[in-house]
């Protein structure tokens, strides 16, 4: 070092780490499949020796004739260990000729984590209040170990499809077919005579007016007619009775559902700090065995009571749970030839949980523990979609009002166990006044879903998801005049609505002690707050119609609805999003356009098709804040979008497409502050694929 340079610490590292992984596979039997892994890191001490100087600074001797093979069996300290279980589970139902149309599969995966505690907390001494160490009983420093960390997840999943099909032919539910064997009788006497010679080359005339006379049809024997007879019934290739066409009509309305999709997802985990015991070089059973291979069972008090958590008073880090589960199910469906409907549901809670601890005389003992996650389900809104709603009132607004006196009476009802309780200025019953969040939730709901306030579900969640649909229809293609003038023609419409929770946790206010105690509005204190909830609705589209003439014009028209609810329980304010957009298209292709070219003095004659398309669009949405407390509504935000988009385009080579596009954009502000603003891009584009 140079004179009048400041010098730097001398760095010295000598770590060796040892790290190790394995893995088994194995295949219990055909359907049951079994993995396990495990990874190990460990770190071998450094070889130096700490010296204190006499001014209080530490150096360290090293040992340089440690070489990088001494101590090569030493497997050092545990740094961190990591291991994961899987099992998958196909269900035998292909086994069970009742089961073959179920097919369904399970799976587990159990995950374990230990991690070392930082050296540096390793041993921290407790003082007293002149901050000298404190000595217990026997004269000694008391010190408390920090400890590592535990935690552990696992993971439960069902994928599960339904072949109804299979199913419907397994009980004999299918359609009725004519009868081949009559068929053929039937059909032979249709190219014969009269009498014997009507009964064609090998007289199998004869033999269908016996057979028919069996069948108990009025045909005659005796009657030199009856093969022909036989004949005229039979034509048509075995054509059904009216009868049997009806009876398959109800037969296919029956048998409409064609499959089924079941899939469910569970998710766990427990995260737990200043665990004391170490690890062994294969691992650790520690707490538990199950806990190791992913099990949510209790652990803190056992832990607790074994002395393997850290006693340190001050402790913060702190213990957590979490939890998820997540349902999807589709049901697809044909009520008649070439209409298609899907029906699907889902159902998705999520839940994290945490408080910090302490251990007193082997006891676990929690401290503000805290639960807090998020909700969301599948609902369906359509019965107040095409209500009046703009910023002049809302008729699903007023019905929310009016609500609240109704749920409000339900839930004093069942809190005073009795049809008479005291009652506020306003009428409603005293703990549950109208801005209560026990109140609001509830009667929300039921005016926005359009169901009875007197029997809307007053709790947070919901249990059973309500379906959406996408449905397409293109069966009009089955008609003459549908066939003529169209290469393709489909009608469409599409529902989507869901009911979510941003956010729900704890009330720390909330004394359960005491379920009676008011809040400074005079109302019950809820155990769960919650921040505000969403309703969304989504016609997507509304219709949509999609078609392509003979003469290769396409045509397609799509009208789309929306519209968003947010009720923020903080300051009793609705926001309604509402938006509303139709889009017309016109697509046009010229086959085959020989443009002729002299690129480089060489001529040449290009063919390709020219595409043309234009959309013309229009999107209208508004923001509008409700006020619960008074008549009062207020457009905060809004425009209507009108767009004109043309693009042509033309294939120069294989890989290159020259391409011409036109946007004109222009937008009126639905609120004074805010100005029209046009939009225009235009350009030409060479694209180039670089693929095949």
């Amino acid at each position: 070092m140079l004179p009048g340079q400041i010098g730097l610490p001398t760095l010295y590292q000598r770590n060796f780490l040892f790290d190790w992984q394995y893995t088994v596979n194995y295949n219990l039997t055909q359907s049951l499949r079994f993995n396990f892994n495990a990874a190990n890191n460990r770190i071998i001490n450094n070889y130096l020796t700490p010296v204190e100087n006499a001014d209080g600074t530490v150096d360290y001797n090293v040992d340089n004739s440690i070489g990088v093979w001494d101590g090569f069996f030493n497997v050092g300290d545990p740094n961190q260990h990591v291991q994961s279980l899987q099992l998958n589970y196909d269900l035998p139902t292909a086994k069970f000729p009742f089961l073959k149309w179920i097919r369904a599969t399970y799976s587990y995966q159990g995950d374990y984590q230990w991690q070392d505690g930082s050296d540096q907390f390793n041993n921290i001494v407790a003082l007293n209040q002149f901050g000298e160490p404190q000595t217990d009983e026997n004269g000694e420093i008391i010190s408390y170990n920090l400890g590592n960390s535990i935690q552990n997840a696992s993971t439960h999943r069902i994928n599960s499809t339904l072949d109804m099909n299979t199913f419907y032919r397994y009980v004999g539910l299918t359609k009725l077919k004519p009868n081949s064997r009559r068929s053929r009788l039937r059909g032979g006497s249709g190219t014969g005579g009269e009498g014997e010679e009507g009964n064609g080359k090998s007289g199998r005339g004869g033999k269908a007016g016996e057979e028919n006379s069996k069948g108990s049809l009025s045909t005659n024997q005796n009657d030199p007619r009856g093969g022909r007879g036989s004949g005229n019934q039979g034509g048509g290739g075995g054509s059904l009775s009216g009868g049997q066409k009806a009876a398959n009509f109800f037969i296919g309305l029956a048998t409409s559902i064609k499959k089924i999709q079941i899939n469910y997802q569970e998710n766990n985990g427990t995260y737990l700090p200043g665990f004391t015991p170490s690890i062994g070089f294969a691992g650790t059973l520690k707490p538990t065995t199950g806990f190791v291979f992913g099990s949510q069972e209790e652990i803190r008090d056992l832990a607790a009571r074994k002395g393997w958590l850290t006693l340190y008073p001050e402790f913060n880090e702190q213990y957590t749970e979490v939890e998820s589960r997540q349902l999807d199910a589709q049901v697809n469906m044909e009520l008649l030839p070439d209409l298609k409907i899907d029906f699907n549901g889902s159902r998705a809670y999520s839940e994290n949980y945490a408080e910090n601890y302490i251990v007193e005389d082997g006891l676990y003992r929690s401290l503000t523990p805290n639960t807090f996650g998020n909700f969301n389900i599948s609902t369906v809104l359509i019965k107040t979609a095409f209500g009046q709603s703009d910023e002049n009132g809302s008729a699903a607004f007023d019905d929310f009002r009016g609500n609240r006196l109704v749920v409000a009476n339900r839930l004093a009802q069942e809190f005073y166990g009795s049809d008479t309780f005291p009652v506020d200025e306003e009428g409603y019953p005293v703990g549950f006044g109208k801005n209560s969040q026990q109140v609001l939730l509830p009667a929300f709901l039921s005016a926005y879903k359009g169901s009875d306030a007197s029997s809307e579900k007053t709790g947070i969640f919901r249990d059973i998801p309500l379906p959406n649909w996408d449905v397409k229809y293109t069966g009009l293609m089955r008609l003459d005049w549908f066939k003529k003038n169209f290469k393709r023609f489909s009608i469409q419409h599409g529902y989507r609505a869901s009911y979510t929770v941003n956010q729900f946790q704890t009330n720390l206010d909330f004394n359960r002690a005491d379920p009676t105690e008011l809040d400074q509005a005079g109302n019950f204190k809820s155990p769960t707050f919650l921040n505000n909830v969403n309703l969304t609705e989504q016609f997507s589209p509304l219709v949509r119609l999609d078609f392509e003439m003979q003469n290769s014009i396409k045509i397609l028209a799509e009208l789309r609805k929306d519209r968003a609810l947010s009720l923020s329980f903080a300051n009793n304010l609705l926001t309604e999003i509402k938006e509303d957009e139709i889009v017309l298209g016109l697509g046009y292709r010229i086959k085959d356009l020989r443009i002729g070219t002299n690129f480089g003095g060489k001529k040449r004659i290009l063919k390709s098709d020219l595409n043309f398309k234009l959309d013309v669009s229009r999107r209208d949405n508004k923001t509008i804040i409700r006020y619960l407390d008074i008549q009062n509504n207020q457009t905060t935000a809004g425009q209507t979008i009108y767009g004109i988009q043309f693009t042509a385009d033309y294939a120069l080579t294989k890989n290159l497409t020259a391409l011409f596009y036109y946007d004109h954009t222009f937008s009126e502000y639905a609120i004074s502050t805010a100005f029209p603003q046009t939009t225009i891009r235009s350009g030409i584009t060479l694209r180039y694929n670089f693929g095949n």
